[in-house]
C-alpha cells in the first residue's frame, strides 16, 4: 500500500492488539488514532461518533488539536464529515477546501490539511459515526488505503454497538447505536405489549474480525460460497418447485445473487485485506446494505430482503449453524420482531412469554394478524428495517392501537406507557363486568356477539367475554399449522373440543378455506397468477372430495347428539352451493350405514364474499340455513384491492356507500326469508363499524375476543333507530359526495358513545 509503513494486515494485526489491551474505551479511542495516522502515513486521523441527536461529535484526534475532543459537535447537514455520515459512503478528496460542502471549524485547526478520506462507520446498514484521515499534502488514496480504513471501521463500528464508548458521553448525547427510535407503521392487532425483543431470524453476530490467516479464510470463504450454492441448487430441484411459479422465481433469484460475481469479489478483497470469512461477509453486506437503504427504486430495495437473507445462510455455512436450530431462551415478556412469519412459526414460541409482534411487512387481514389477535398479542406491521435497527433483548413497547413501535424507549416514554397499561386494565376489568350482560342496545334491539376463532387457545375466551357463541370457527389453521396432513381422528378430537367448549352456545364451523395465499406446507401447490381469485376455498374441495369429506365426516361424527352448524367459504354460485349440500348429505348416509351417532340437527349455509352472490340472495337463501358475511374478502372483490397488498389494501373505506349497500343487501334478503345473517369479517370488531352493521339490519356479528368488551360497550349505549336515520339516506345519495364514516363519527361523538 502506498505510503503505508506495514500495510493493512499489519494495521489489522497492531489493531487486534490494541483492542485486548486492558485499558479505557478513551485511552483506547486515543491509541487506534495513532496508530492508523501512522499506518497510513497521515498527518491526521479523527474518530466521529454519531449522537442520539443525530450529531457528530468528535471522538478522538491524532494530528487536530485535542482539545477539541468531545467539544466539537458537526451537524449530519454540516462538511465533509456529515456528507459522509449522511450518505453513508467513503469520500476520498485530493483538494478538500475546494468542495462545496467543505465546513471549517476553527477550534481544530485543520485549515493546513488538503487531502481527505472519510468513511462511515456502519453495521447492518446504520451509520455509527465516521472515521477520517488527513494530509498537508494533495494526496490521491489508493482503493487499498480506502479498503483498509472501512475495515478499521467495522472494529470500531462494534466497539461502539458493545456500548463501550457509552461512559464517555454527556447525559442525552449518547452514541446513537443505542438511541431511542420511534418507528411509524400499520396497527394490526389491539393491544400494548412492553418487553424485550427476540428477533425471529437473529442476525449472525461475527465477534472475530481480522484474520490470523488470510489463505486459510479465503478458503473458508470459498468453501462455504459452494456449499450455499448447492443448498439452493437442492432446492431448485425439488419436486415441489421443478414447475415455474413464483417460488422458482425466488429461488432463481437468490441463485442468480450466489453467482454474483461482484459479491463475490467484494468478500474475497475484504478478506485479503486480513478480514476473516465472516468479517468480510460482514463487510460487504453491511455496505450494500447502507447503499440499497438510501436508494430510491422500490425493486431495489425490495432485493436488499434477499441479499441479507443470502448473506445470514452464508454466515450460518460458514459458523456451521443450521438455519433456524438454535432459539434463545425467551424472556418472560417478549416481543417478536421479524420481517414476516406464518401463524406456524408464531405459535412454535411459548406464547404466555409473548407480549408483542412487529413485522417490516404483514397486513391487516394477513393469517399471521389473525393468529396474533386471536392470542390477544399486540401487533404492528410495515414498520421499515425493523429487524435491522433491532438487536436481541432491547427494550421495546408495541403500540398496537395507534401501530406505533418504541424501541429503547425513554424512561419518561416508558412509564407513560406503564400507566396506559394499568388504564387498560382497569378498562378491561369495566368490559369484564359486562360479561353476563345482554348485548341489547339502548332502543331494545338485542345483537348477538359471537367469536371468531380457529384454535385450541381461543377457547377460554367464550366463558371469560360472556360471548353468544362462536361465529366462525376457522377449520383451516389446524390444517396449517401442522407439519402433515391431520388425520380425521385428529379433526374430531378438535371439533369435539370446541363444542365442549362452546357449551349450549351455537358454533359455525367453516370448511376449509385454503388455497390462494392460505398455503399448506405438506400439500402440492399450484401456482396462479392470481391466486386470490383462483383455485381455492370451497373450489379446491369440491375438485378435492376426499379432502371436504373427510372434513365433514370428522365435523358430523363430533357433533353426533347435538346442533351442528357448517358454512362453506368462497361460493359463487347457487350450483357449487348444491354440490356441497349434496356432499355433507352423503356422508350422513354413511355414519347412519355404519351406525354411528348423528347431530340432532345440521345447519348448512353459506358464506357472502364473492360479489356474485349478492345477485342470488333469493337463490342461495332458498337452500341454504344461514348465510355469514366475510367482509374482508368481499370488500376485497367489490374493489378489486388486494388486501394483502398495502399499496391498494387502505385505498377503500369498508364504510363506503357501495360496501355498505352490498352488506345491506345480505340483511334484507336475510330478513326477507326469515333466515339469520351473521357478518363474522375484521369489520365488525371495530365499534364504529358494529354501530353501522347494527343500523344496517345486522343481529348477530362475529368479532375477536379482544373486541368483544368495547364493541359491547358501544352497542349498550347506541340507539340504533337514531343510527339509521343518519346512516340509511346517505345510501341513497347519488351525488358521489356521501361519507358515512363522518357522520357516524360525528353521531357517535354527539351521543358520548364509547368507541
Amino acid at each position: 500500500m502506498r505510503g503505508a509503513l506495514g500495510g493493512p494486515r499489519v494495521l489489522l494485526r497492531r489493531l487486534r492488539e490494541v483492542m485486548a489491551e486492558p485499558v479505557s474505551a478513551q485511552d483506547r479511542l486515543d491509541k487506534i488514532v495513532v496508530l492508523i495516522a501512522a499506518n497510513m502515513v497521515a498527518e491526521v486521523c479523527s474518530v466521529y461518533v454519531l449522537r442520539v441527536d443525530q450529531t457528530l461529535e468528535l471522538y478522538a484526534t491524532e494530528g487536530l488539536n485535542r482539545d477539541a475532543v468531545h467539544l466539537t459537535v458537526l451537524s449530519v447537514d454540516e462538511g465533509l464529515v456529515g456528507h459522509v455520515a449522511r450518505e453513508a459512503e467513503s469520500l476520498a478528496l485530493l483538494d478538500a477546501q475546494s468542495h462545496p460542502e467543505f465546513s471549517y471549524r476553527p477550534e481544530t485547526g485543520e485549515e493546513v490539511y488538503n487531502s481527505f478520506l472519510g468513511v462511515p462507520i456502519l453495521r447492518g446498514g446504520n451509520t455509527l459515526g465516521v472515521l477520517v484521515v488527513q494530509n498537508r499534502a494533495r494526496r490521491t488514496y489508493t482503493e487499498e488505503e480506502i479498503e483498509a480504513l472501512q475495515t478499521t471501521a467495522m472494529v470500531l463500528a462494534e466497539m461502539i454497538a458493545s456500548g463501550e464508548l457509552t461512559a464517555l458521553a454527556k447525559p442525552g448525547a449518547e452514541p446513537a447505536v443505542r438511541r431511542p427510535l420511534h418507528l411509524k407503521g400499520v396497527a394490526l392487532a389491539d393491544g400494548l405489549g412492553l418487553g424485550h425483543v427476540v428477533l425471529h431470524e437473529p442476525r449472525i453476530k461475527v465477534t472475530n474480525v481480522i484474520a490470523d490467516d488470510v489463505v486459510k479464510e479465503a478458503s473458508r470463504l470459498d468453501a462455504a460460497i459452494g456449499k450455499l450454492r448447492h443448498s439452493i441448487d437442492l432446492m431448485l430441484e425439488d419436486d415441489g418447485l421443478s414447475k415455474a411459479g413464483e417460488h422458482r422465481d425466488i429461488l432463481e433469484a437468490y441463485r442468480m445473487f450466489a453467482h454474483d460475481r461482484g459479491w463475490m469479489h467484494k468478500m474475497r478483497e475484504a478478506v485479503l485485506s486480513g478480514l476473516t470469512a465472516e468479517g468480510a461477509v460482514e463487510r460487504v453486506q453491511s455496505d450494500t446494505r447502507a447503499r440499497m437503504m438510501r436508494a430510491s427504486d422500490p425493486y431495489l430495495r425490495e432485493r436488499l430482503h434477499d441479499l441479507d437473507d443470502l448473506a445470514n445462510r452464508l454466515l450460518r455455512e460458514l459458523i456451521g449453524r443450521a438455519r433456524g436450530m438454535e432459539r434463545e431462551a425467551m424472556p418472560e415478556n417478549a416481543i417478536i420482531v421479524a420481517r414476516n412469519m406464518s401463524p406456524a412459526a408464531l405459535l412454535d414460541y411459548d406464547r404466555s412469554n409473548i407480549r408483542g409482534l412487529v413485522l417490516e411487512e404483514g397486513g391487516t387481514t394477513s393469517h399471521v394478524t389473525i393468529v396474533a389477535r386471536a392470542l390477544g398479542i399486540a401487533a404492528v406491521g410495515q414498520v421499515e428495517n425493523a429487524a435491522g435497527l433491532a438487536d436481541q433483548g432491547d427494550p421495546v413497547i408495541v403500540d398496537g392501537q395507534n401501530g406505533e413501535v418504541h424501541l429503547r424507549p425513554p424512561g419518561d416514554v416508558e412509564e407513560a406507557y406503564a400507566e396506559k397499561v394499568r388504564f387498560r386494565a382497569r378498562r378491561q376489568a369495566q368490559y369484564a363486568a359486562l360479561r353476563t350482560r345482554p348485548s341489547v342496545t339502548k332502543d331494545g334491539v338485542h345483537v348477538d356477539l359471537n367469536l371468531n376463532a380457529g384454535l385450541l387457545v381461543d377457547l377460554p375466551h367464550i366463558a371469560e367475554t360472556g360471548a353468544a357463541g362462536i361465529g366462525l370457527f376457522r377449520t383451516e389453521l389446524q390444517f396449517m399449522i401442522a407439519s402433515a396432513f391431520p388425520r380425521i381422528s385428529e379433526q374430531l378430537k378438535l371439533y369435539r373440543a370446541v363444542l365442549d367448549a362452546a357449551g349450549e352456545r351455537p358454533v359455525t364451523f367453516r370448511t376449509l378455506d385454503i388455497g390462494g395465499d392460505k398455503v399448506l406446507p405438506y400439500m402440492r401447490t399450484v401456482e396462479e397468477e392470481n391466486p386470490a381469485l383462483g383455485w381455492r376455498a370451497i373450489r379446491l374441495g369440491l375438485d378435492r372430495p376426499g379432502l371436504l369429506r373427510s372434513q365433514m365426516r370428522a365435523l358430523l361424527r363430533a357433533g353426533a347428539g347435538r346442533e351442528l352448524r357448517v358454512m362453506f367459504p368462497m361460493v359463487a354460485a347457487v350450483d357449487e352451493f348444491d354440490r356441497a349440500k349434496a356432499l355433507v348429505e352423503r356422508e350422513l348416509t354413511h355414519l347412519r350405514r355404519h351406525g354411528h351417532g348423528l347431530p340432532e340437527r345440521v345447519y348448512v349455509g353459506a358464506m357472502v364474499e364473492v360479489p356474485s352472490l349478492l345477485f342470488q340472495l333469493d337463490e342461495i337463501l332458498s337452500r341454504a340455513d344461514f348465510l355469514s358475511v366475510g367482509s374482508n374478502d368481499l370488500v376485497q372483490f367489490l374493489y378489486a384491492a388486494d388486501r394483502a397488498n398495502m399499496r391498494v389494501a387502505d385505498r377503500f373505506d369498508p364504510l363506503s356507500p357501495p360496501a355498505l349497500r352490498a352488506f345491506r343487501m345480505v340483511a334484507e334478503a336475510g330478513i326477507r326469508h326469515g333466515k339469520p345473517v351473521t357478518l363474522c369479517g375484521e369489520l365488525a370488531s371495530r365499534p364504529l363499524e358494529a354501530v353501522a352493521l347494527a343500523a344496517l339490519g345486522y343481529r348477530s356479528l362475529s368479532v375477536s375476543p379482544a373486541a368483544i368488551g368495547p364493541v359491547k360497550a358501544t352497542l349498550l349505549e347506541t340507539d340504533v333507530s337514531a343510527a339509521r336515520k343518519v346512516l340509511l339516506p346517505l345510501l341513497e345519495d347519488r351525488t358521489g359526495a356521501a361519507d358515512p364514516r363522518a357522520a357516524l363519527t360525528k353521531f357517535a361523538r354527539d351521543c358520548g358513545l364509547p368507541l
